[in-house]
């Protein structure tokens, strides 16, 4: 998987999810390291979610993680704070926002879920 099928994912992932009710702002770069390395970031201001391809200086917090296990934190596969604990995602800068993300990405799996029952 190349980095522009990564990013293209997780875009399309955190796209589709309703965000207007979380309130704060929150900028999160996403290192992917390894195979299809690259950088993006994911911000959330005043309930608009915006997901770019380059890297932000500005952000509250990193993420670093291989393609494989962020994939699978956004899909709900794996639990976040199991992956910060088992070495599988790293977090430079506040843990606080890093846990602000998922709940991005919970809505994200709420969301999928009703899709689901609709099918």
């Amino acid at each position: 998987m190349t980095y522009e099928e990564i990013f293209t994912m997780a875009k399309e992932r955190f796209e589709q999810c309703d965000v207007h009710t979380i309130p704060g702002n929150l900028a999160v770069q996403i290192d992917i390291i390894g195979e299809s390395e690259g950088a993006f970031y994911i911000a959330l201001k005043d309930g608009v979610l915006d997901v770019q391809p380059y890297e932000y200086y500005d952000h509250d917090v990193k993420l670093i993680a291989t393609a494989e296990n962020f994939l699978k934190i956004v899909d709900g596969s794996l639990n976040a704070v199991l992956a910060y604990t088992t070495g599988k995602l790293r977090v430079e800068g506040s843990l606080e926002k890093a846990l602000e993300l998922q709940k991005i990405i919970d809505t994200i799996k709420k969301a999928e879920k009703k899709k689901k029952k609709r099918a």
